[in-house]
């Protein structure tokens, strides 16, 4: 009884700590309440985040705000063709101390920091790509030999713009896998739009204030995996998982005849820890199929990969996964 007033204590602080961070990132944020809402659930679960929209909808300002309301480092890097590793990591420098001995020093390069926002990550090239990804997968950067830990909390925020093809580098599978959530980041409809002039074209612009310290995010992130989850709903998350894969008994029409490589480990891990962030929201202390429905859509649709035909007719990954959960949820019954 002890142990469950003390979690109920957890999920309570939990909720009014990711209540708090919502309504100050609204100060600045005009509607896009889902989204905000999902890079928060990244954010609580440990993973990292992929916002894809076109220029000029938020992107930066949502993370730049994210930034102002958690008491953490944070850091931007500004991808571009001849952006560097070491530019990202940082390098070895040569310095000389007061004899006049030179020897090297390691200067600590932009990811060294708690909150990261990867600026247009897909117009950089594939090597510098990796060489955050790879920051990003093992939380540590190897350098001469000496390994330096990052974070805790280690939040990368990427964004990408889904038009401008020419110069740019997509992400491949293997690196958007690095990824809890893609996120898809809409225009704002005409209400929202006139808001957007009102708080942007005067003297005074709104500013989020800080809401949550480094040891609220950490301690949030540790509720987050004493979340409870049954065996059979850890099953459909499962079930949906294999479900993408084709020529499998689970798999759909869709996925037969659209997919050419399902969903990876993964996706199961980020769909499991979304949905114990929405049993939390949701003030339950257990995860339920629906939680599990609520994420599974960001958790999985970079993780599947199209063949010929999906791709000529530019299939949307969304509905194949929504018909993968719905074939999941009858066979779980």
């Amino acid at each position: 009884m002890h142990a469950n007033n003390s979690f109920e204590r957890q999920a309570a602080s939990f909720v009014s700590s990711f209540q708090r961070i919502q309504t100050e990132m609204a100060k600045v944020i005009v509607g896009q309440s889902e989204l905000v809402r999902q890079v928060l659930t990244g954010l609580c679960a440990g993973g990292h985040v992929l916002l894809e929209g076109v220029p000029g909808i938020g992107k930066t300002l949502l993370v730049h705000t994210l930034a102002d309301t958690i008491d953490c480092a944070f850091s931007r890097i500004q991808f571009t063709p001849d952006l560097m590793p070491s530019d990202i990591l940082g390098t070895r420098i040569v310095m000389e101390d007061e004899d006049g001995r030179k020897h090297f020093v390691f200067q600590r390069g932009p990811v060294f920091t708690q909150v990261l926002l990867a600026d247009e990550i897909n117009r950089a090239t594939p090597k510098t790509q990796s060489a955050l990804l790879e920051a990003m997968q093992e939380k540590c950067v190897t350098v001469a030999g000496e390994t330096l830990p990052l974070g805790p909390p280690f939040f990368v925020i990427g964004t990408q713009n889904p038009l401008e093809m020419e110069g740019t580098y997509p992400l491949p599978e293997a690196q958007l896998d690095r990824f809890m959530f893609k996120l898809n980041v809409h225009a704002p409809s005409l209400d929202e739009l006139i808001e957007v002039a009102r708080r942007t074209t005067v003297r005074h612009m709104p500013k989020a204030d800080v809401a949550a310290s480094e040891a609220d995010l950490i301690e949030m992130m540790g509720t987050v995996r004493d979340v409870p989850i049954a065996a059979h709903v850890e099953r459909y998350a499962a079930t949906v998982v294999v479900g993408t894969h084709p020529g499998l008994a689970q798999a759909t029409p869709l996925v037969e005849r659209f997919v050419k490589i399902g969903a990876s480990p993964r996706g199961l891990q980020a769909m499991i820890l979304g949905a114990k962030v929405s049993a939390l929201l949701d003030g339950r202390y257990h995860v339920s199929e629906d939680d599990i429905r609520s994420v599974a859509v960001p958790a999985l649709r970079h993780r599947l990969l199209l063949n010929f035909e999906g791709e000529a007719e530019n299939v949307e990954t969304d509905r194949i996964i929504v018909e993968v959960m719905d074939s999941a949820r009858t066979a779980s019954r």
